[in-house]
């Protein structure tokens, strides 16, 4: 399975594909059953480059009913860049949150990514 997935020009923000146009939440993305089919969609979302940078396609994984990005770099993508939760994708809470709650590897109790500083 796989889901599309790009930065957007205006902001940076992250965003998903979902039936020819770009959306904020990774819940509401769409989910490509197809390999064609997805490659059709990057190739549709890379001929709008205007709209966003690099479209590419990420592997999903369902867990309890709930889909989330299979790569750890990616579910962080889908939540935003903060752990606090006034900020970013997280201040939406629902099925985000729940969504990498329930993924493969990720942590069960929050959620939530906390960032180290490197000295």
């Amino acid at each position: 399975m796989k889901a599309l997935t790009a930065n957007r020009l205006t902001d940076g923000e992250t965003v998903f594909w979902r039936k020819g146009q770009w959306v904020e939440r990774f819940a509401d993305a769409e989910i490509f059953d197809d390999e064609a089919v997805a490659e059709d969609a990057e190739g549709r979302a890379k001929a709008a480059l205007t709209v966003v940078v690099d479209p590419y396609l990420i592997d999903v994984v369902e867990s309890e009913g709930l889909w989330a990005p299979l790569a750890y770099r990616e579910r962080i993508r889908a939540l935003g860049p903060t752990n606090h939760p006034q900020h970013g994708k997280q201040a939406l809470g629902g099925d985000d949150i729940v969504a990498l709650q329930h993924a493969h590897g990720t942590a069960r109790s929050s959620g939530r990514v906390n960032l180290i500083k490197r000295k």
